[in-house]
């Protein structure tokens, strides 16, 4: 702020320095010469000039700096993890519509175990460098597109054991794999889903 008012006074006296300047060469008519309207104040004529209307604005407050980089953050997080989400959706239902199919159980742990190596060759590297709170989020949208938690799907593919193996490991990391997404508790999320929605289905039509 005291940078903005140094900058403010500072123009301030520019403009005095160049009304004087105009004062002092009023009697000249040159190519170099700019006619202005002026005020005589006690005897003695005085440029004047109206500058544009400017609005000064001072920093966010500290608390609305920091609601601005939370939303940035869960913005940032949404549109990294939302098509990851959508895929898993796509993948389960594909996985669950083939596994309808198999009745002999080496035919379906075979074909989970490719499923599963398929994966990890197209979303493995990708999905090691998301944060622990990005995880989070995508927890949440898994289950807005699937209906179920990670932590049944989990317990659906792999077995109950390996599911509260997974749910240990994510709540060491602060995670939990039963999250479960709630419009009116993630009503930011849902907003920022339905941006991506919107921008997408403006895209598909031009």
């Amino acid at each position: 702020m005291r940078r903005l008012i140094s900058a403010i006074s500072l123009l301030t006296i520019l403009l005095c320095i160049l009304c004087c300047v105009g004062a002092n060469a009023q009697v000249r008519h040159g190519v170099d010469s700019i006619p202005v309207s002026a005020i005589v104040v006690n005897g003695d004529t005085i440029p004047s000039i109206t500058l544009r209307i400017v609005e000064v604005v001072d920093q966010l407050p500290k608390k609305f700096r920091k609601q601005r980089e939370q939303w940035t953050r869960l913005r940032n997080a949404v549109y990294v993890t939302y098509p990851y989400a959508k895929a898993a959706a796509k993948i389960l239902k594909d996985v669950n519509n083939h596994l309808a199919s198999l009745h002999d159980k080496r035919e379906r742990k075979a074909y989970l175990a490719t499923i599963e190596k398929q994966m990890k060759a197209q979303f493995g590297d990708k999905l090691e460098n998301l944060s622990v709170y990005q995880g989070k989020i995508l927890m949440k949208l898994i289950n807005r597109e699937t209906g179920e938690n990670c932590y049944e799907i989990i317990k659906e593919l792999k077995g109950g054991f390996s599911a509260r193996i997974w749910q240990t490991v994510a709540f060491f990391f602060g995670g939990n794999l039963k999250s479960e997404y709630d419009r009116d508790e993630d009503k930011d999320i849902e907003a920022i889903v339905q941006e991506i929605e919107m921008y997408r289905g403006s895209r598909a039509y031009n």
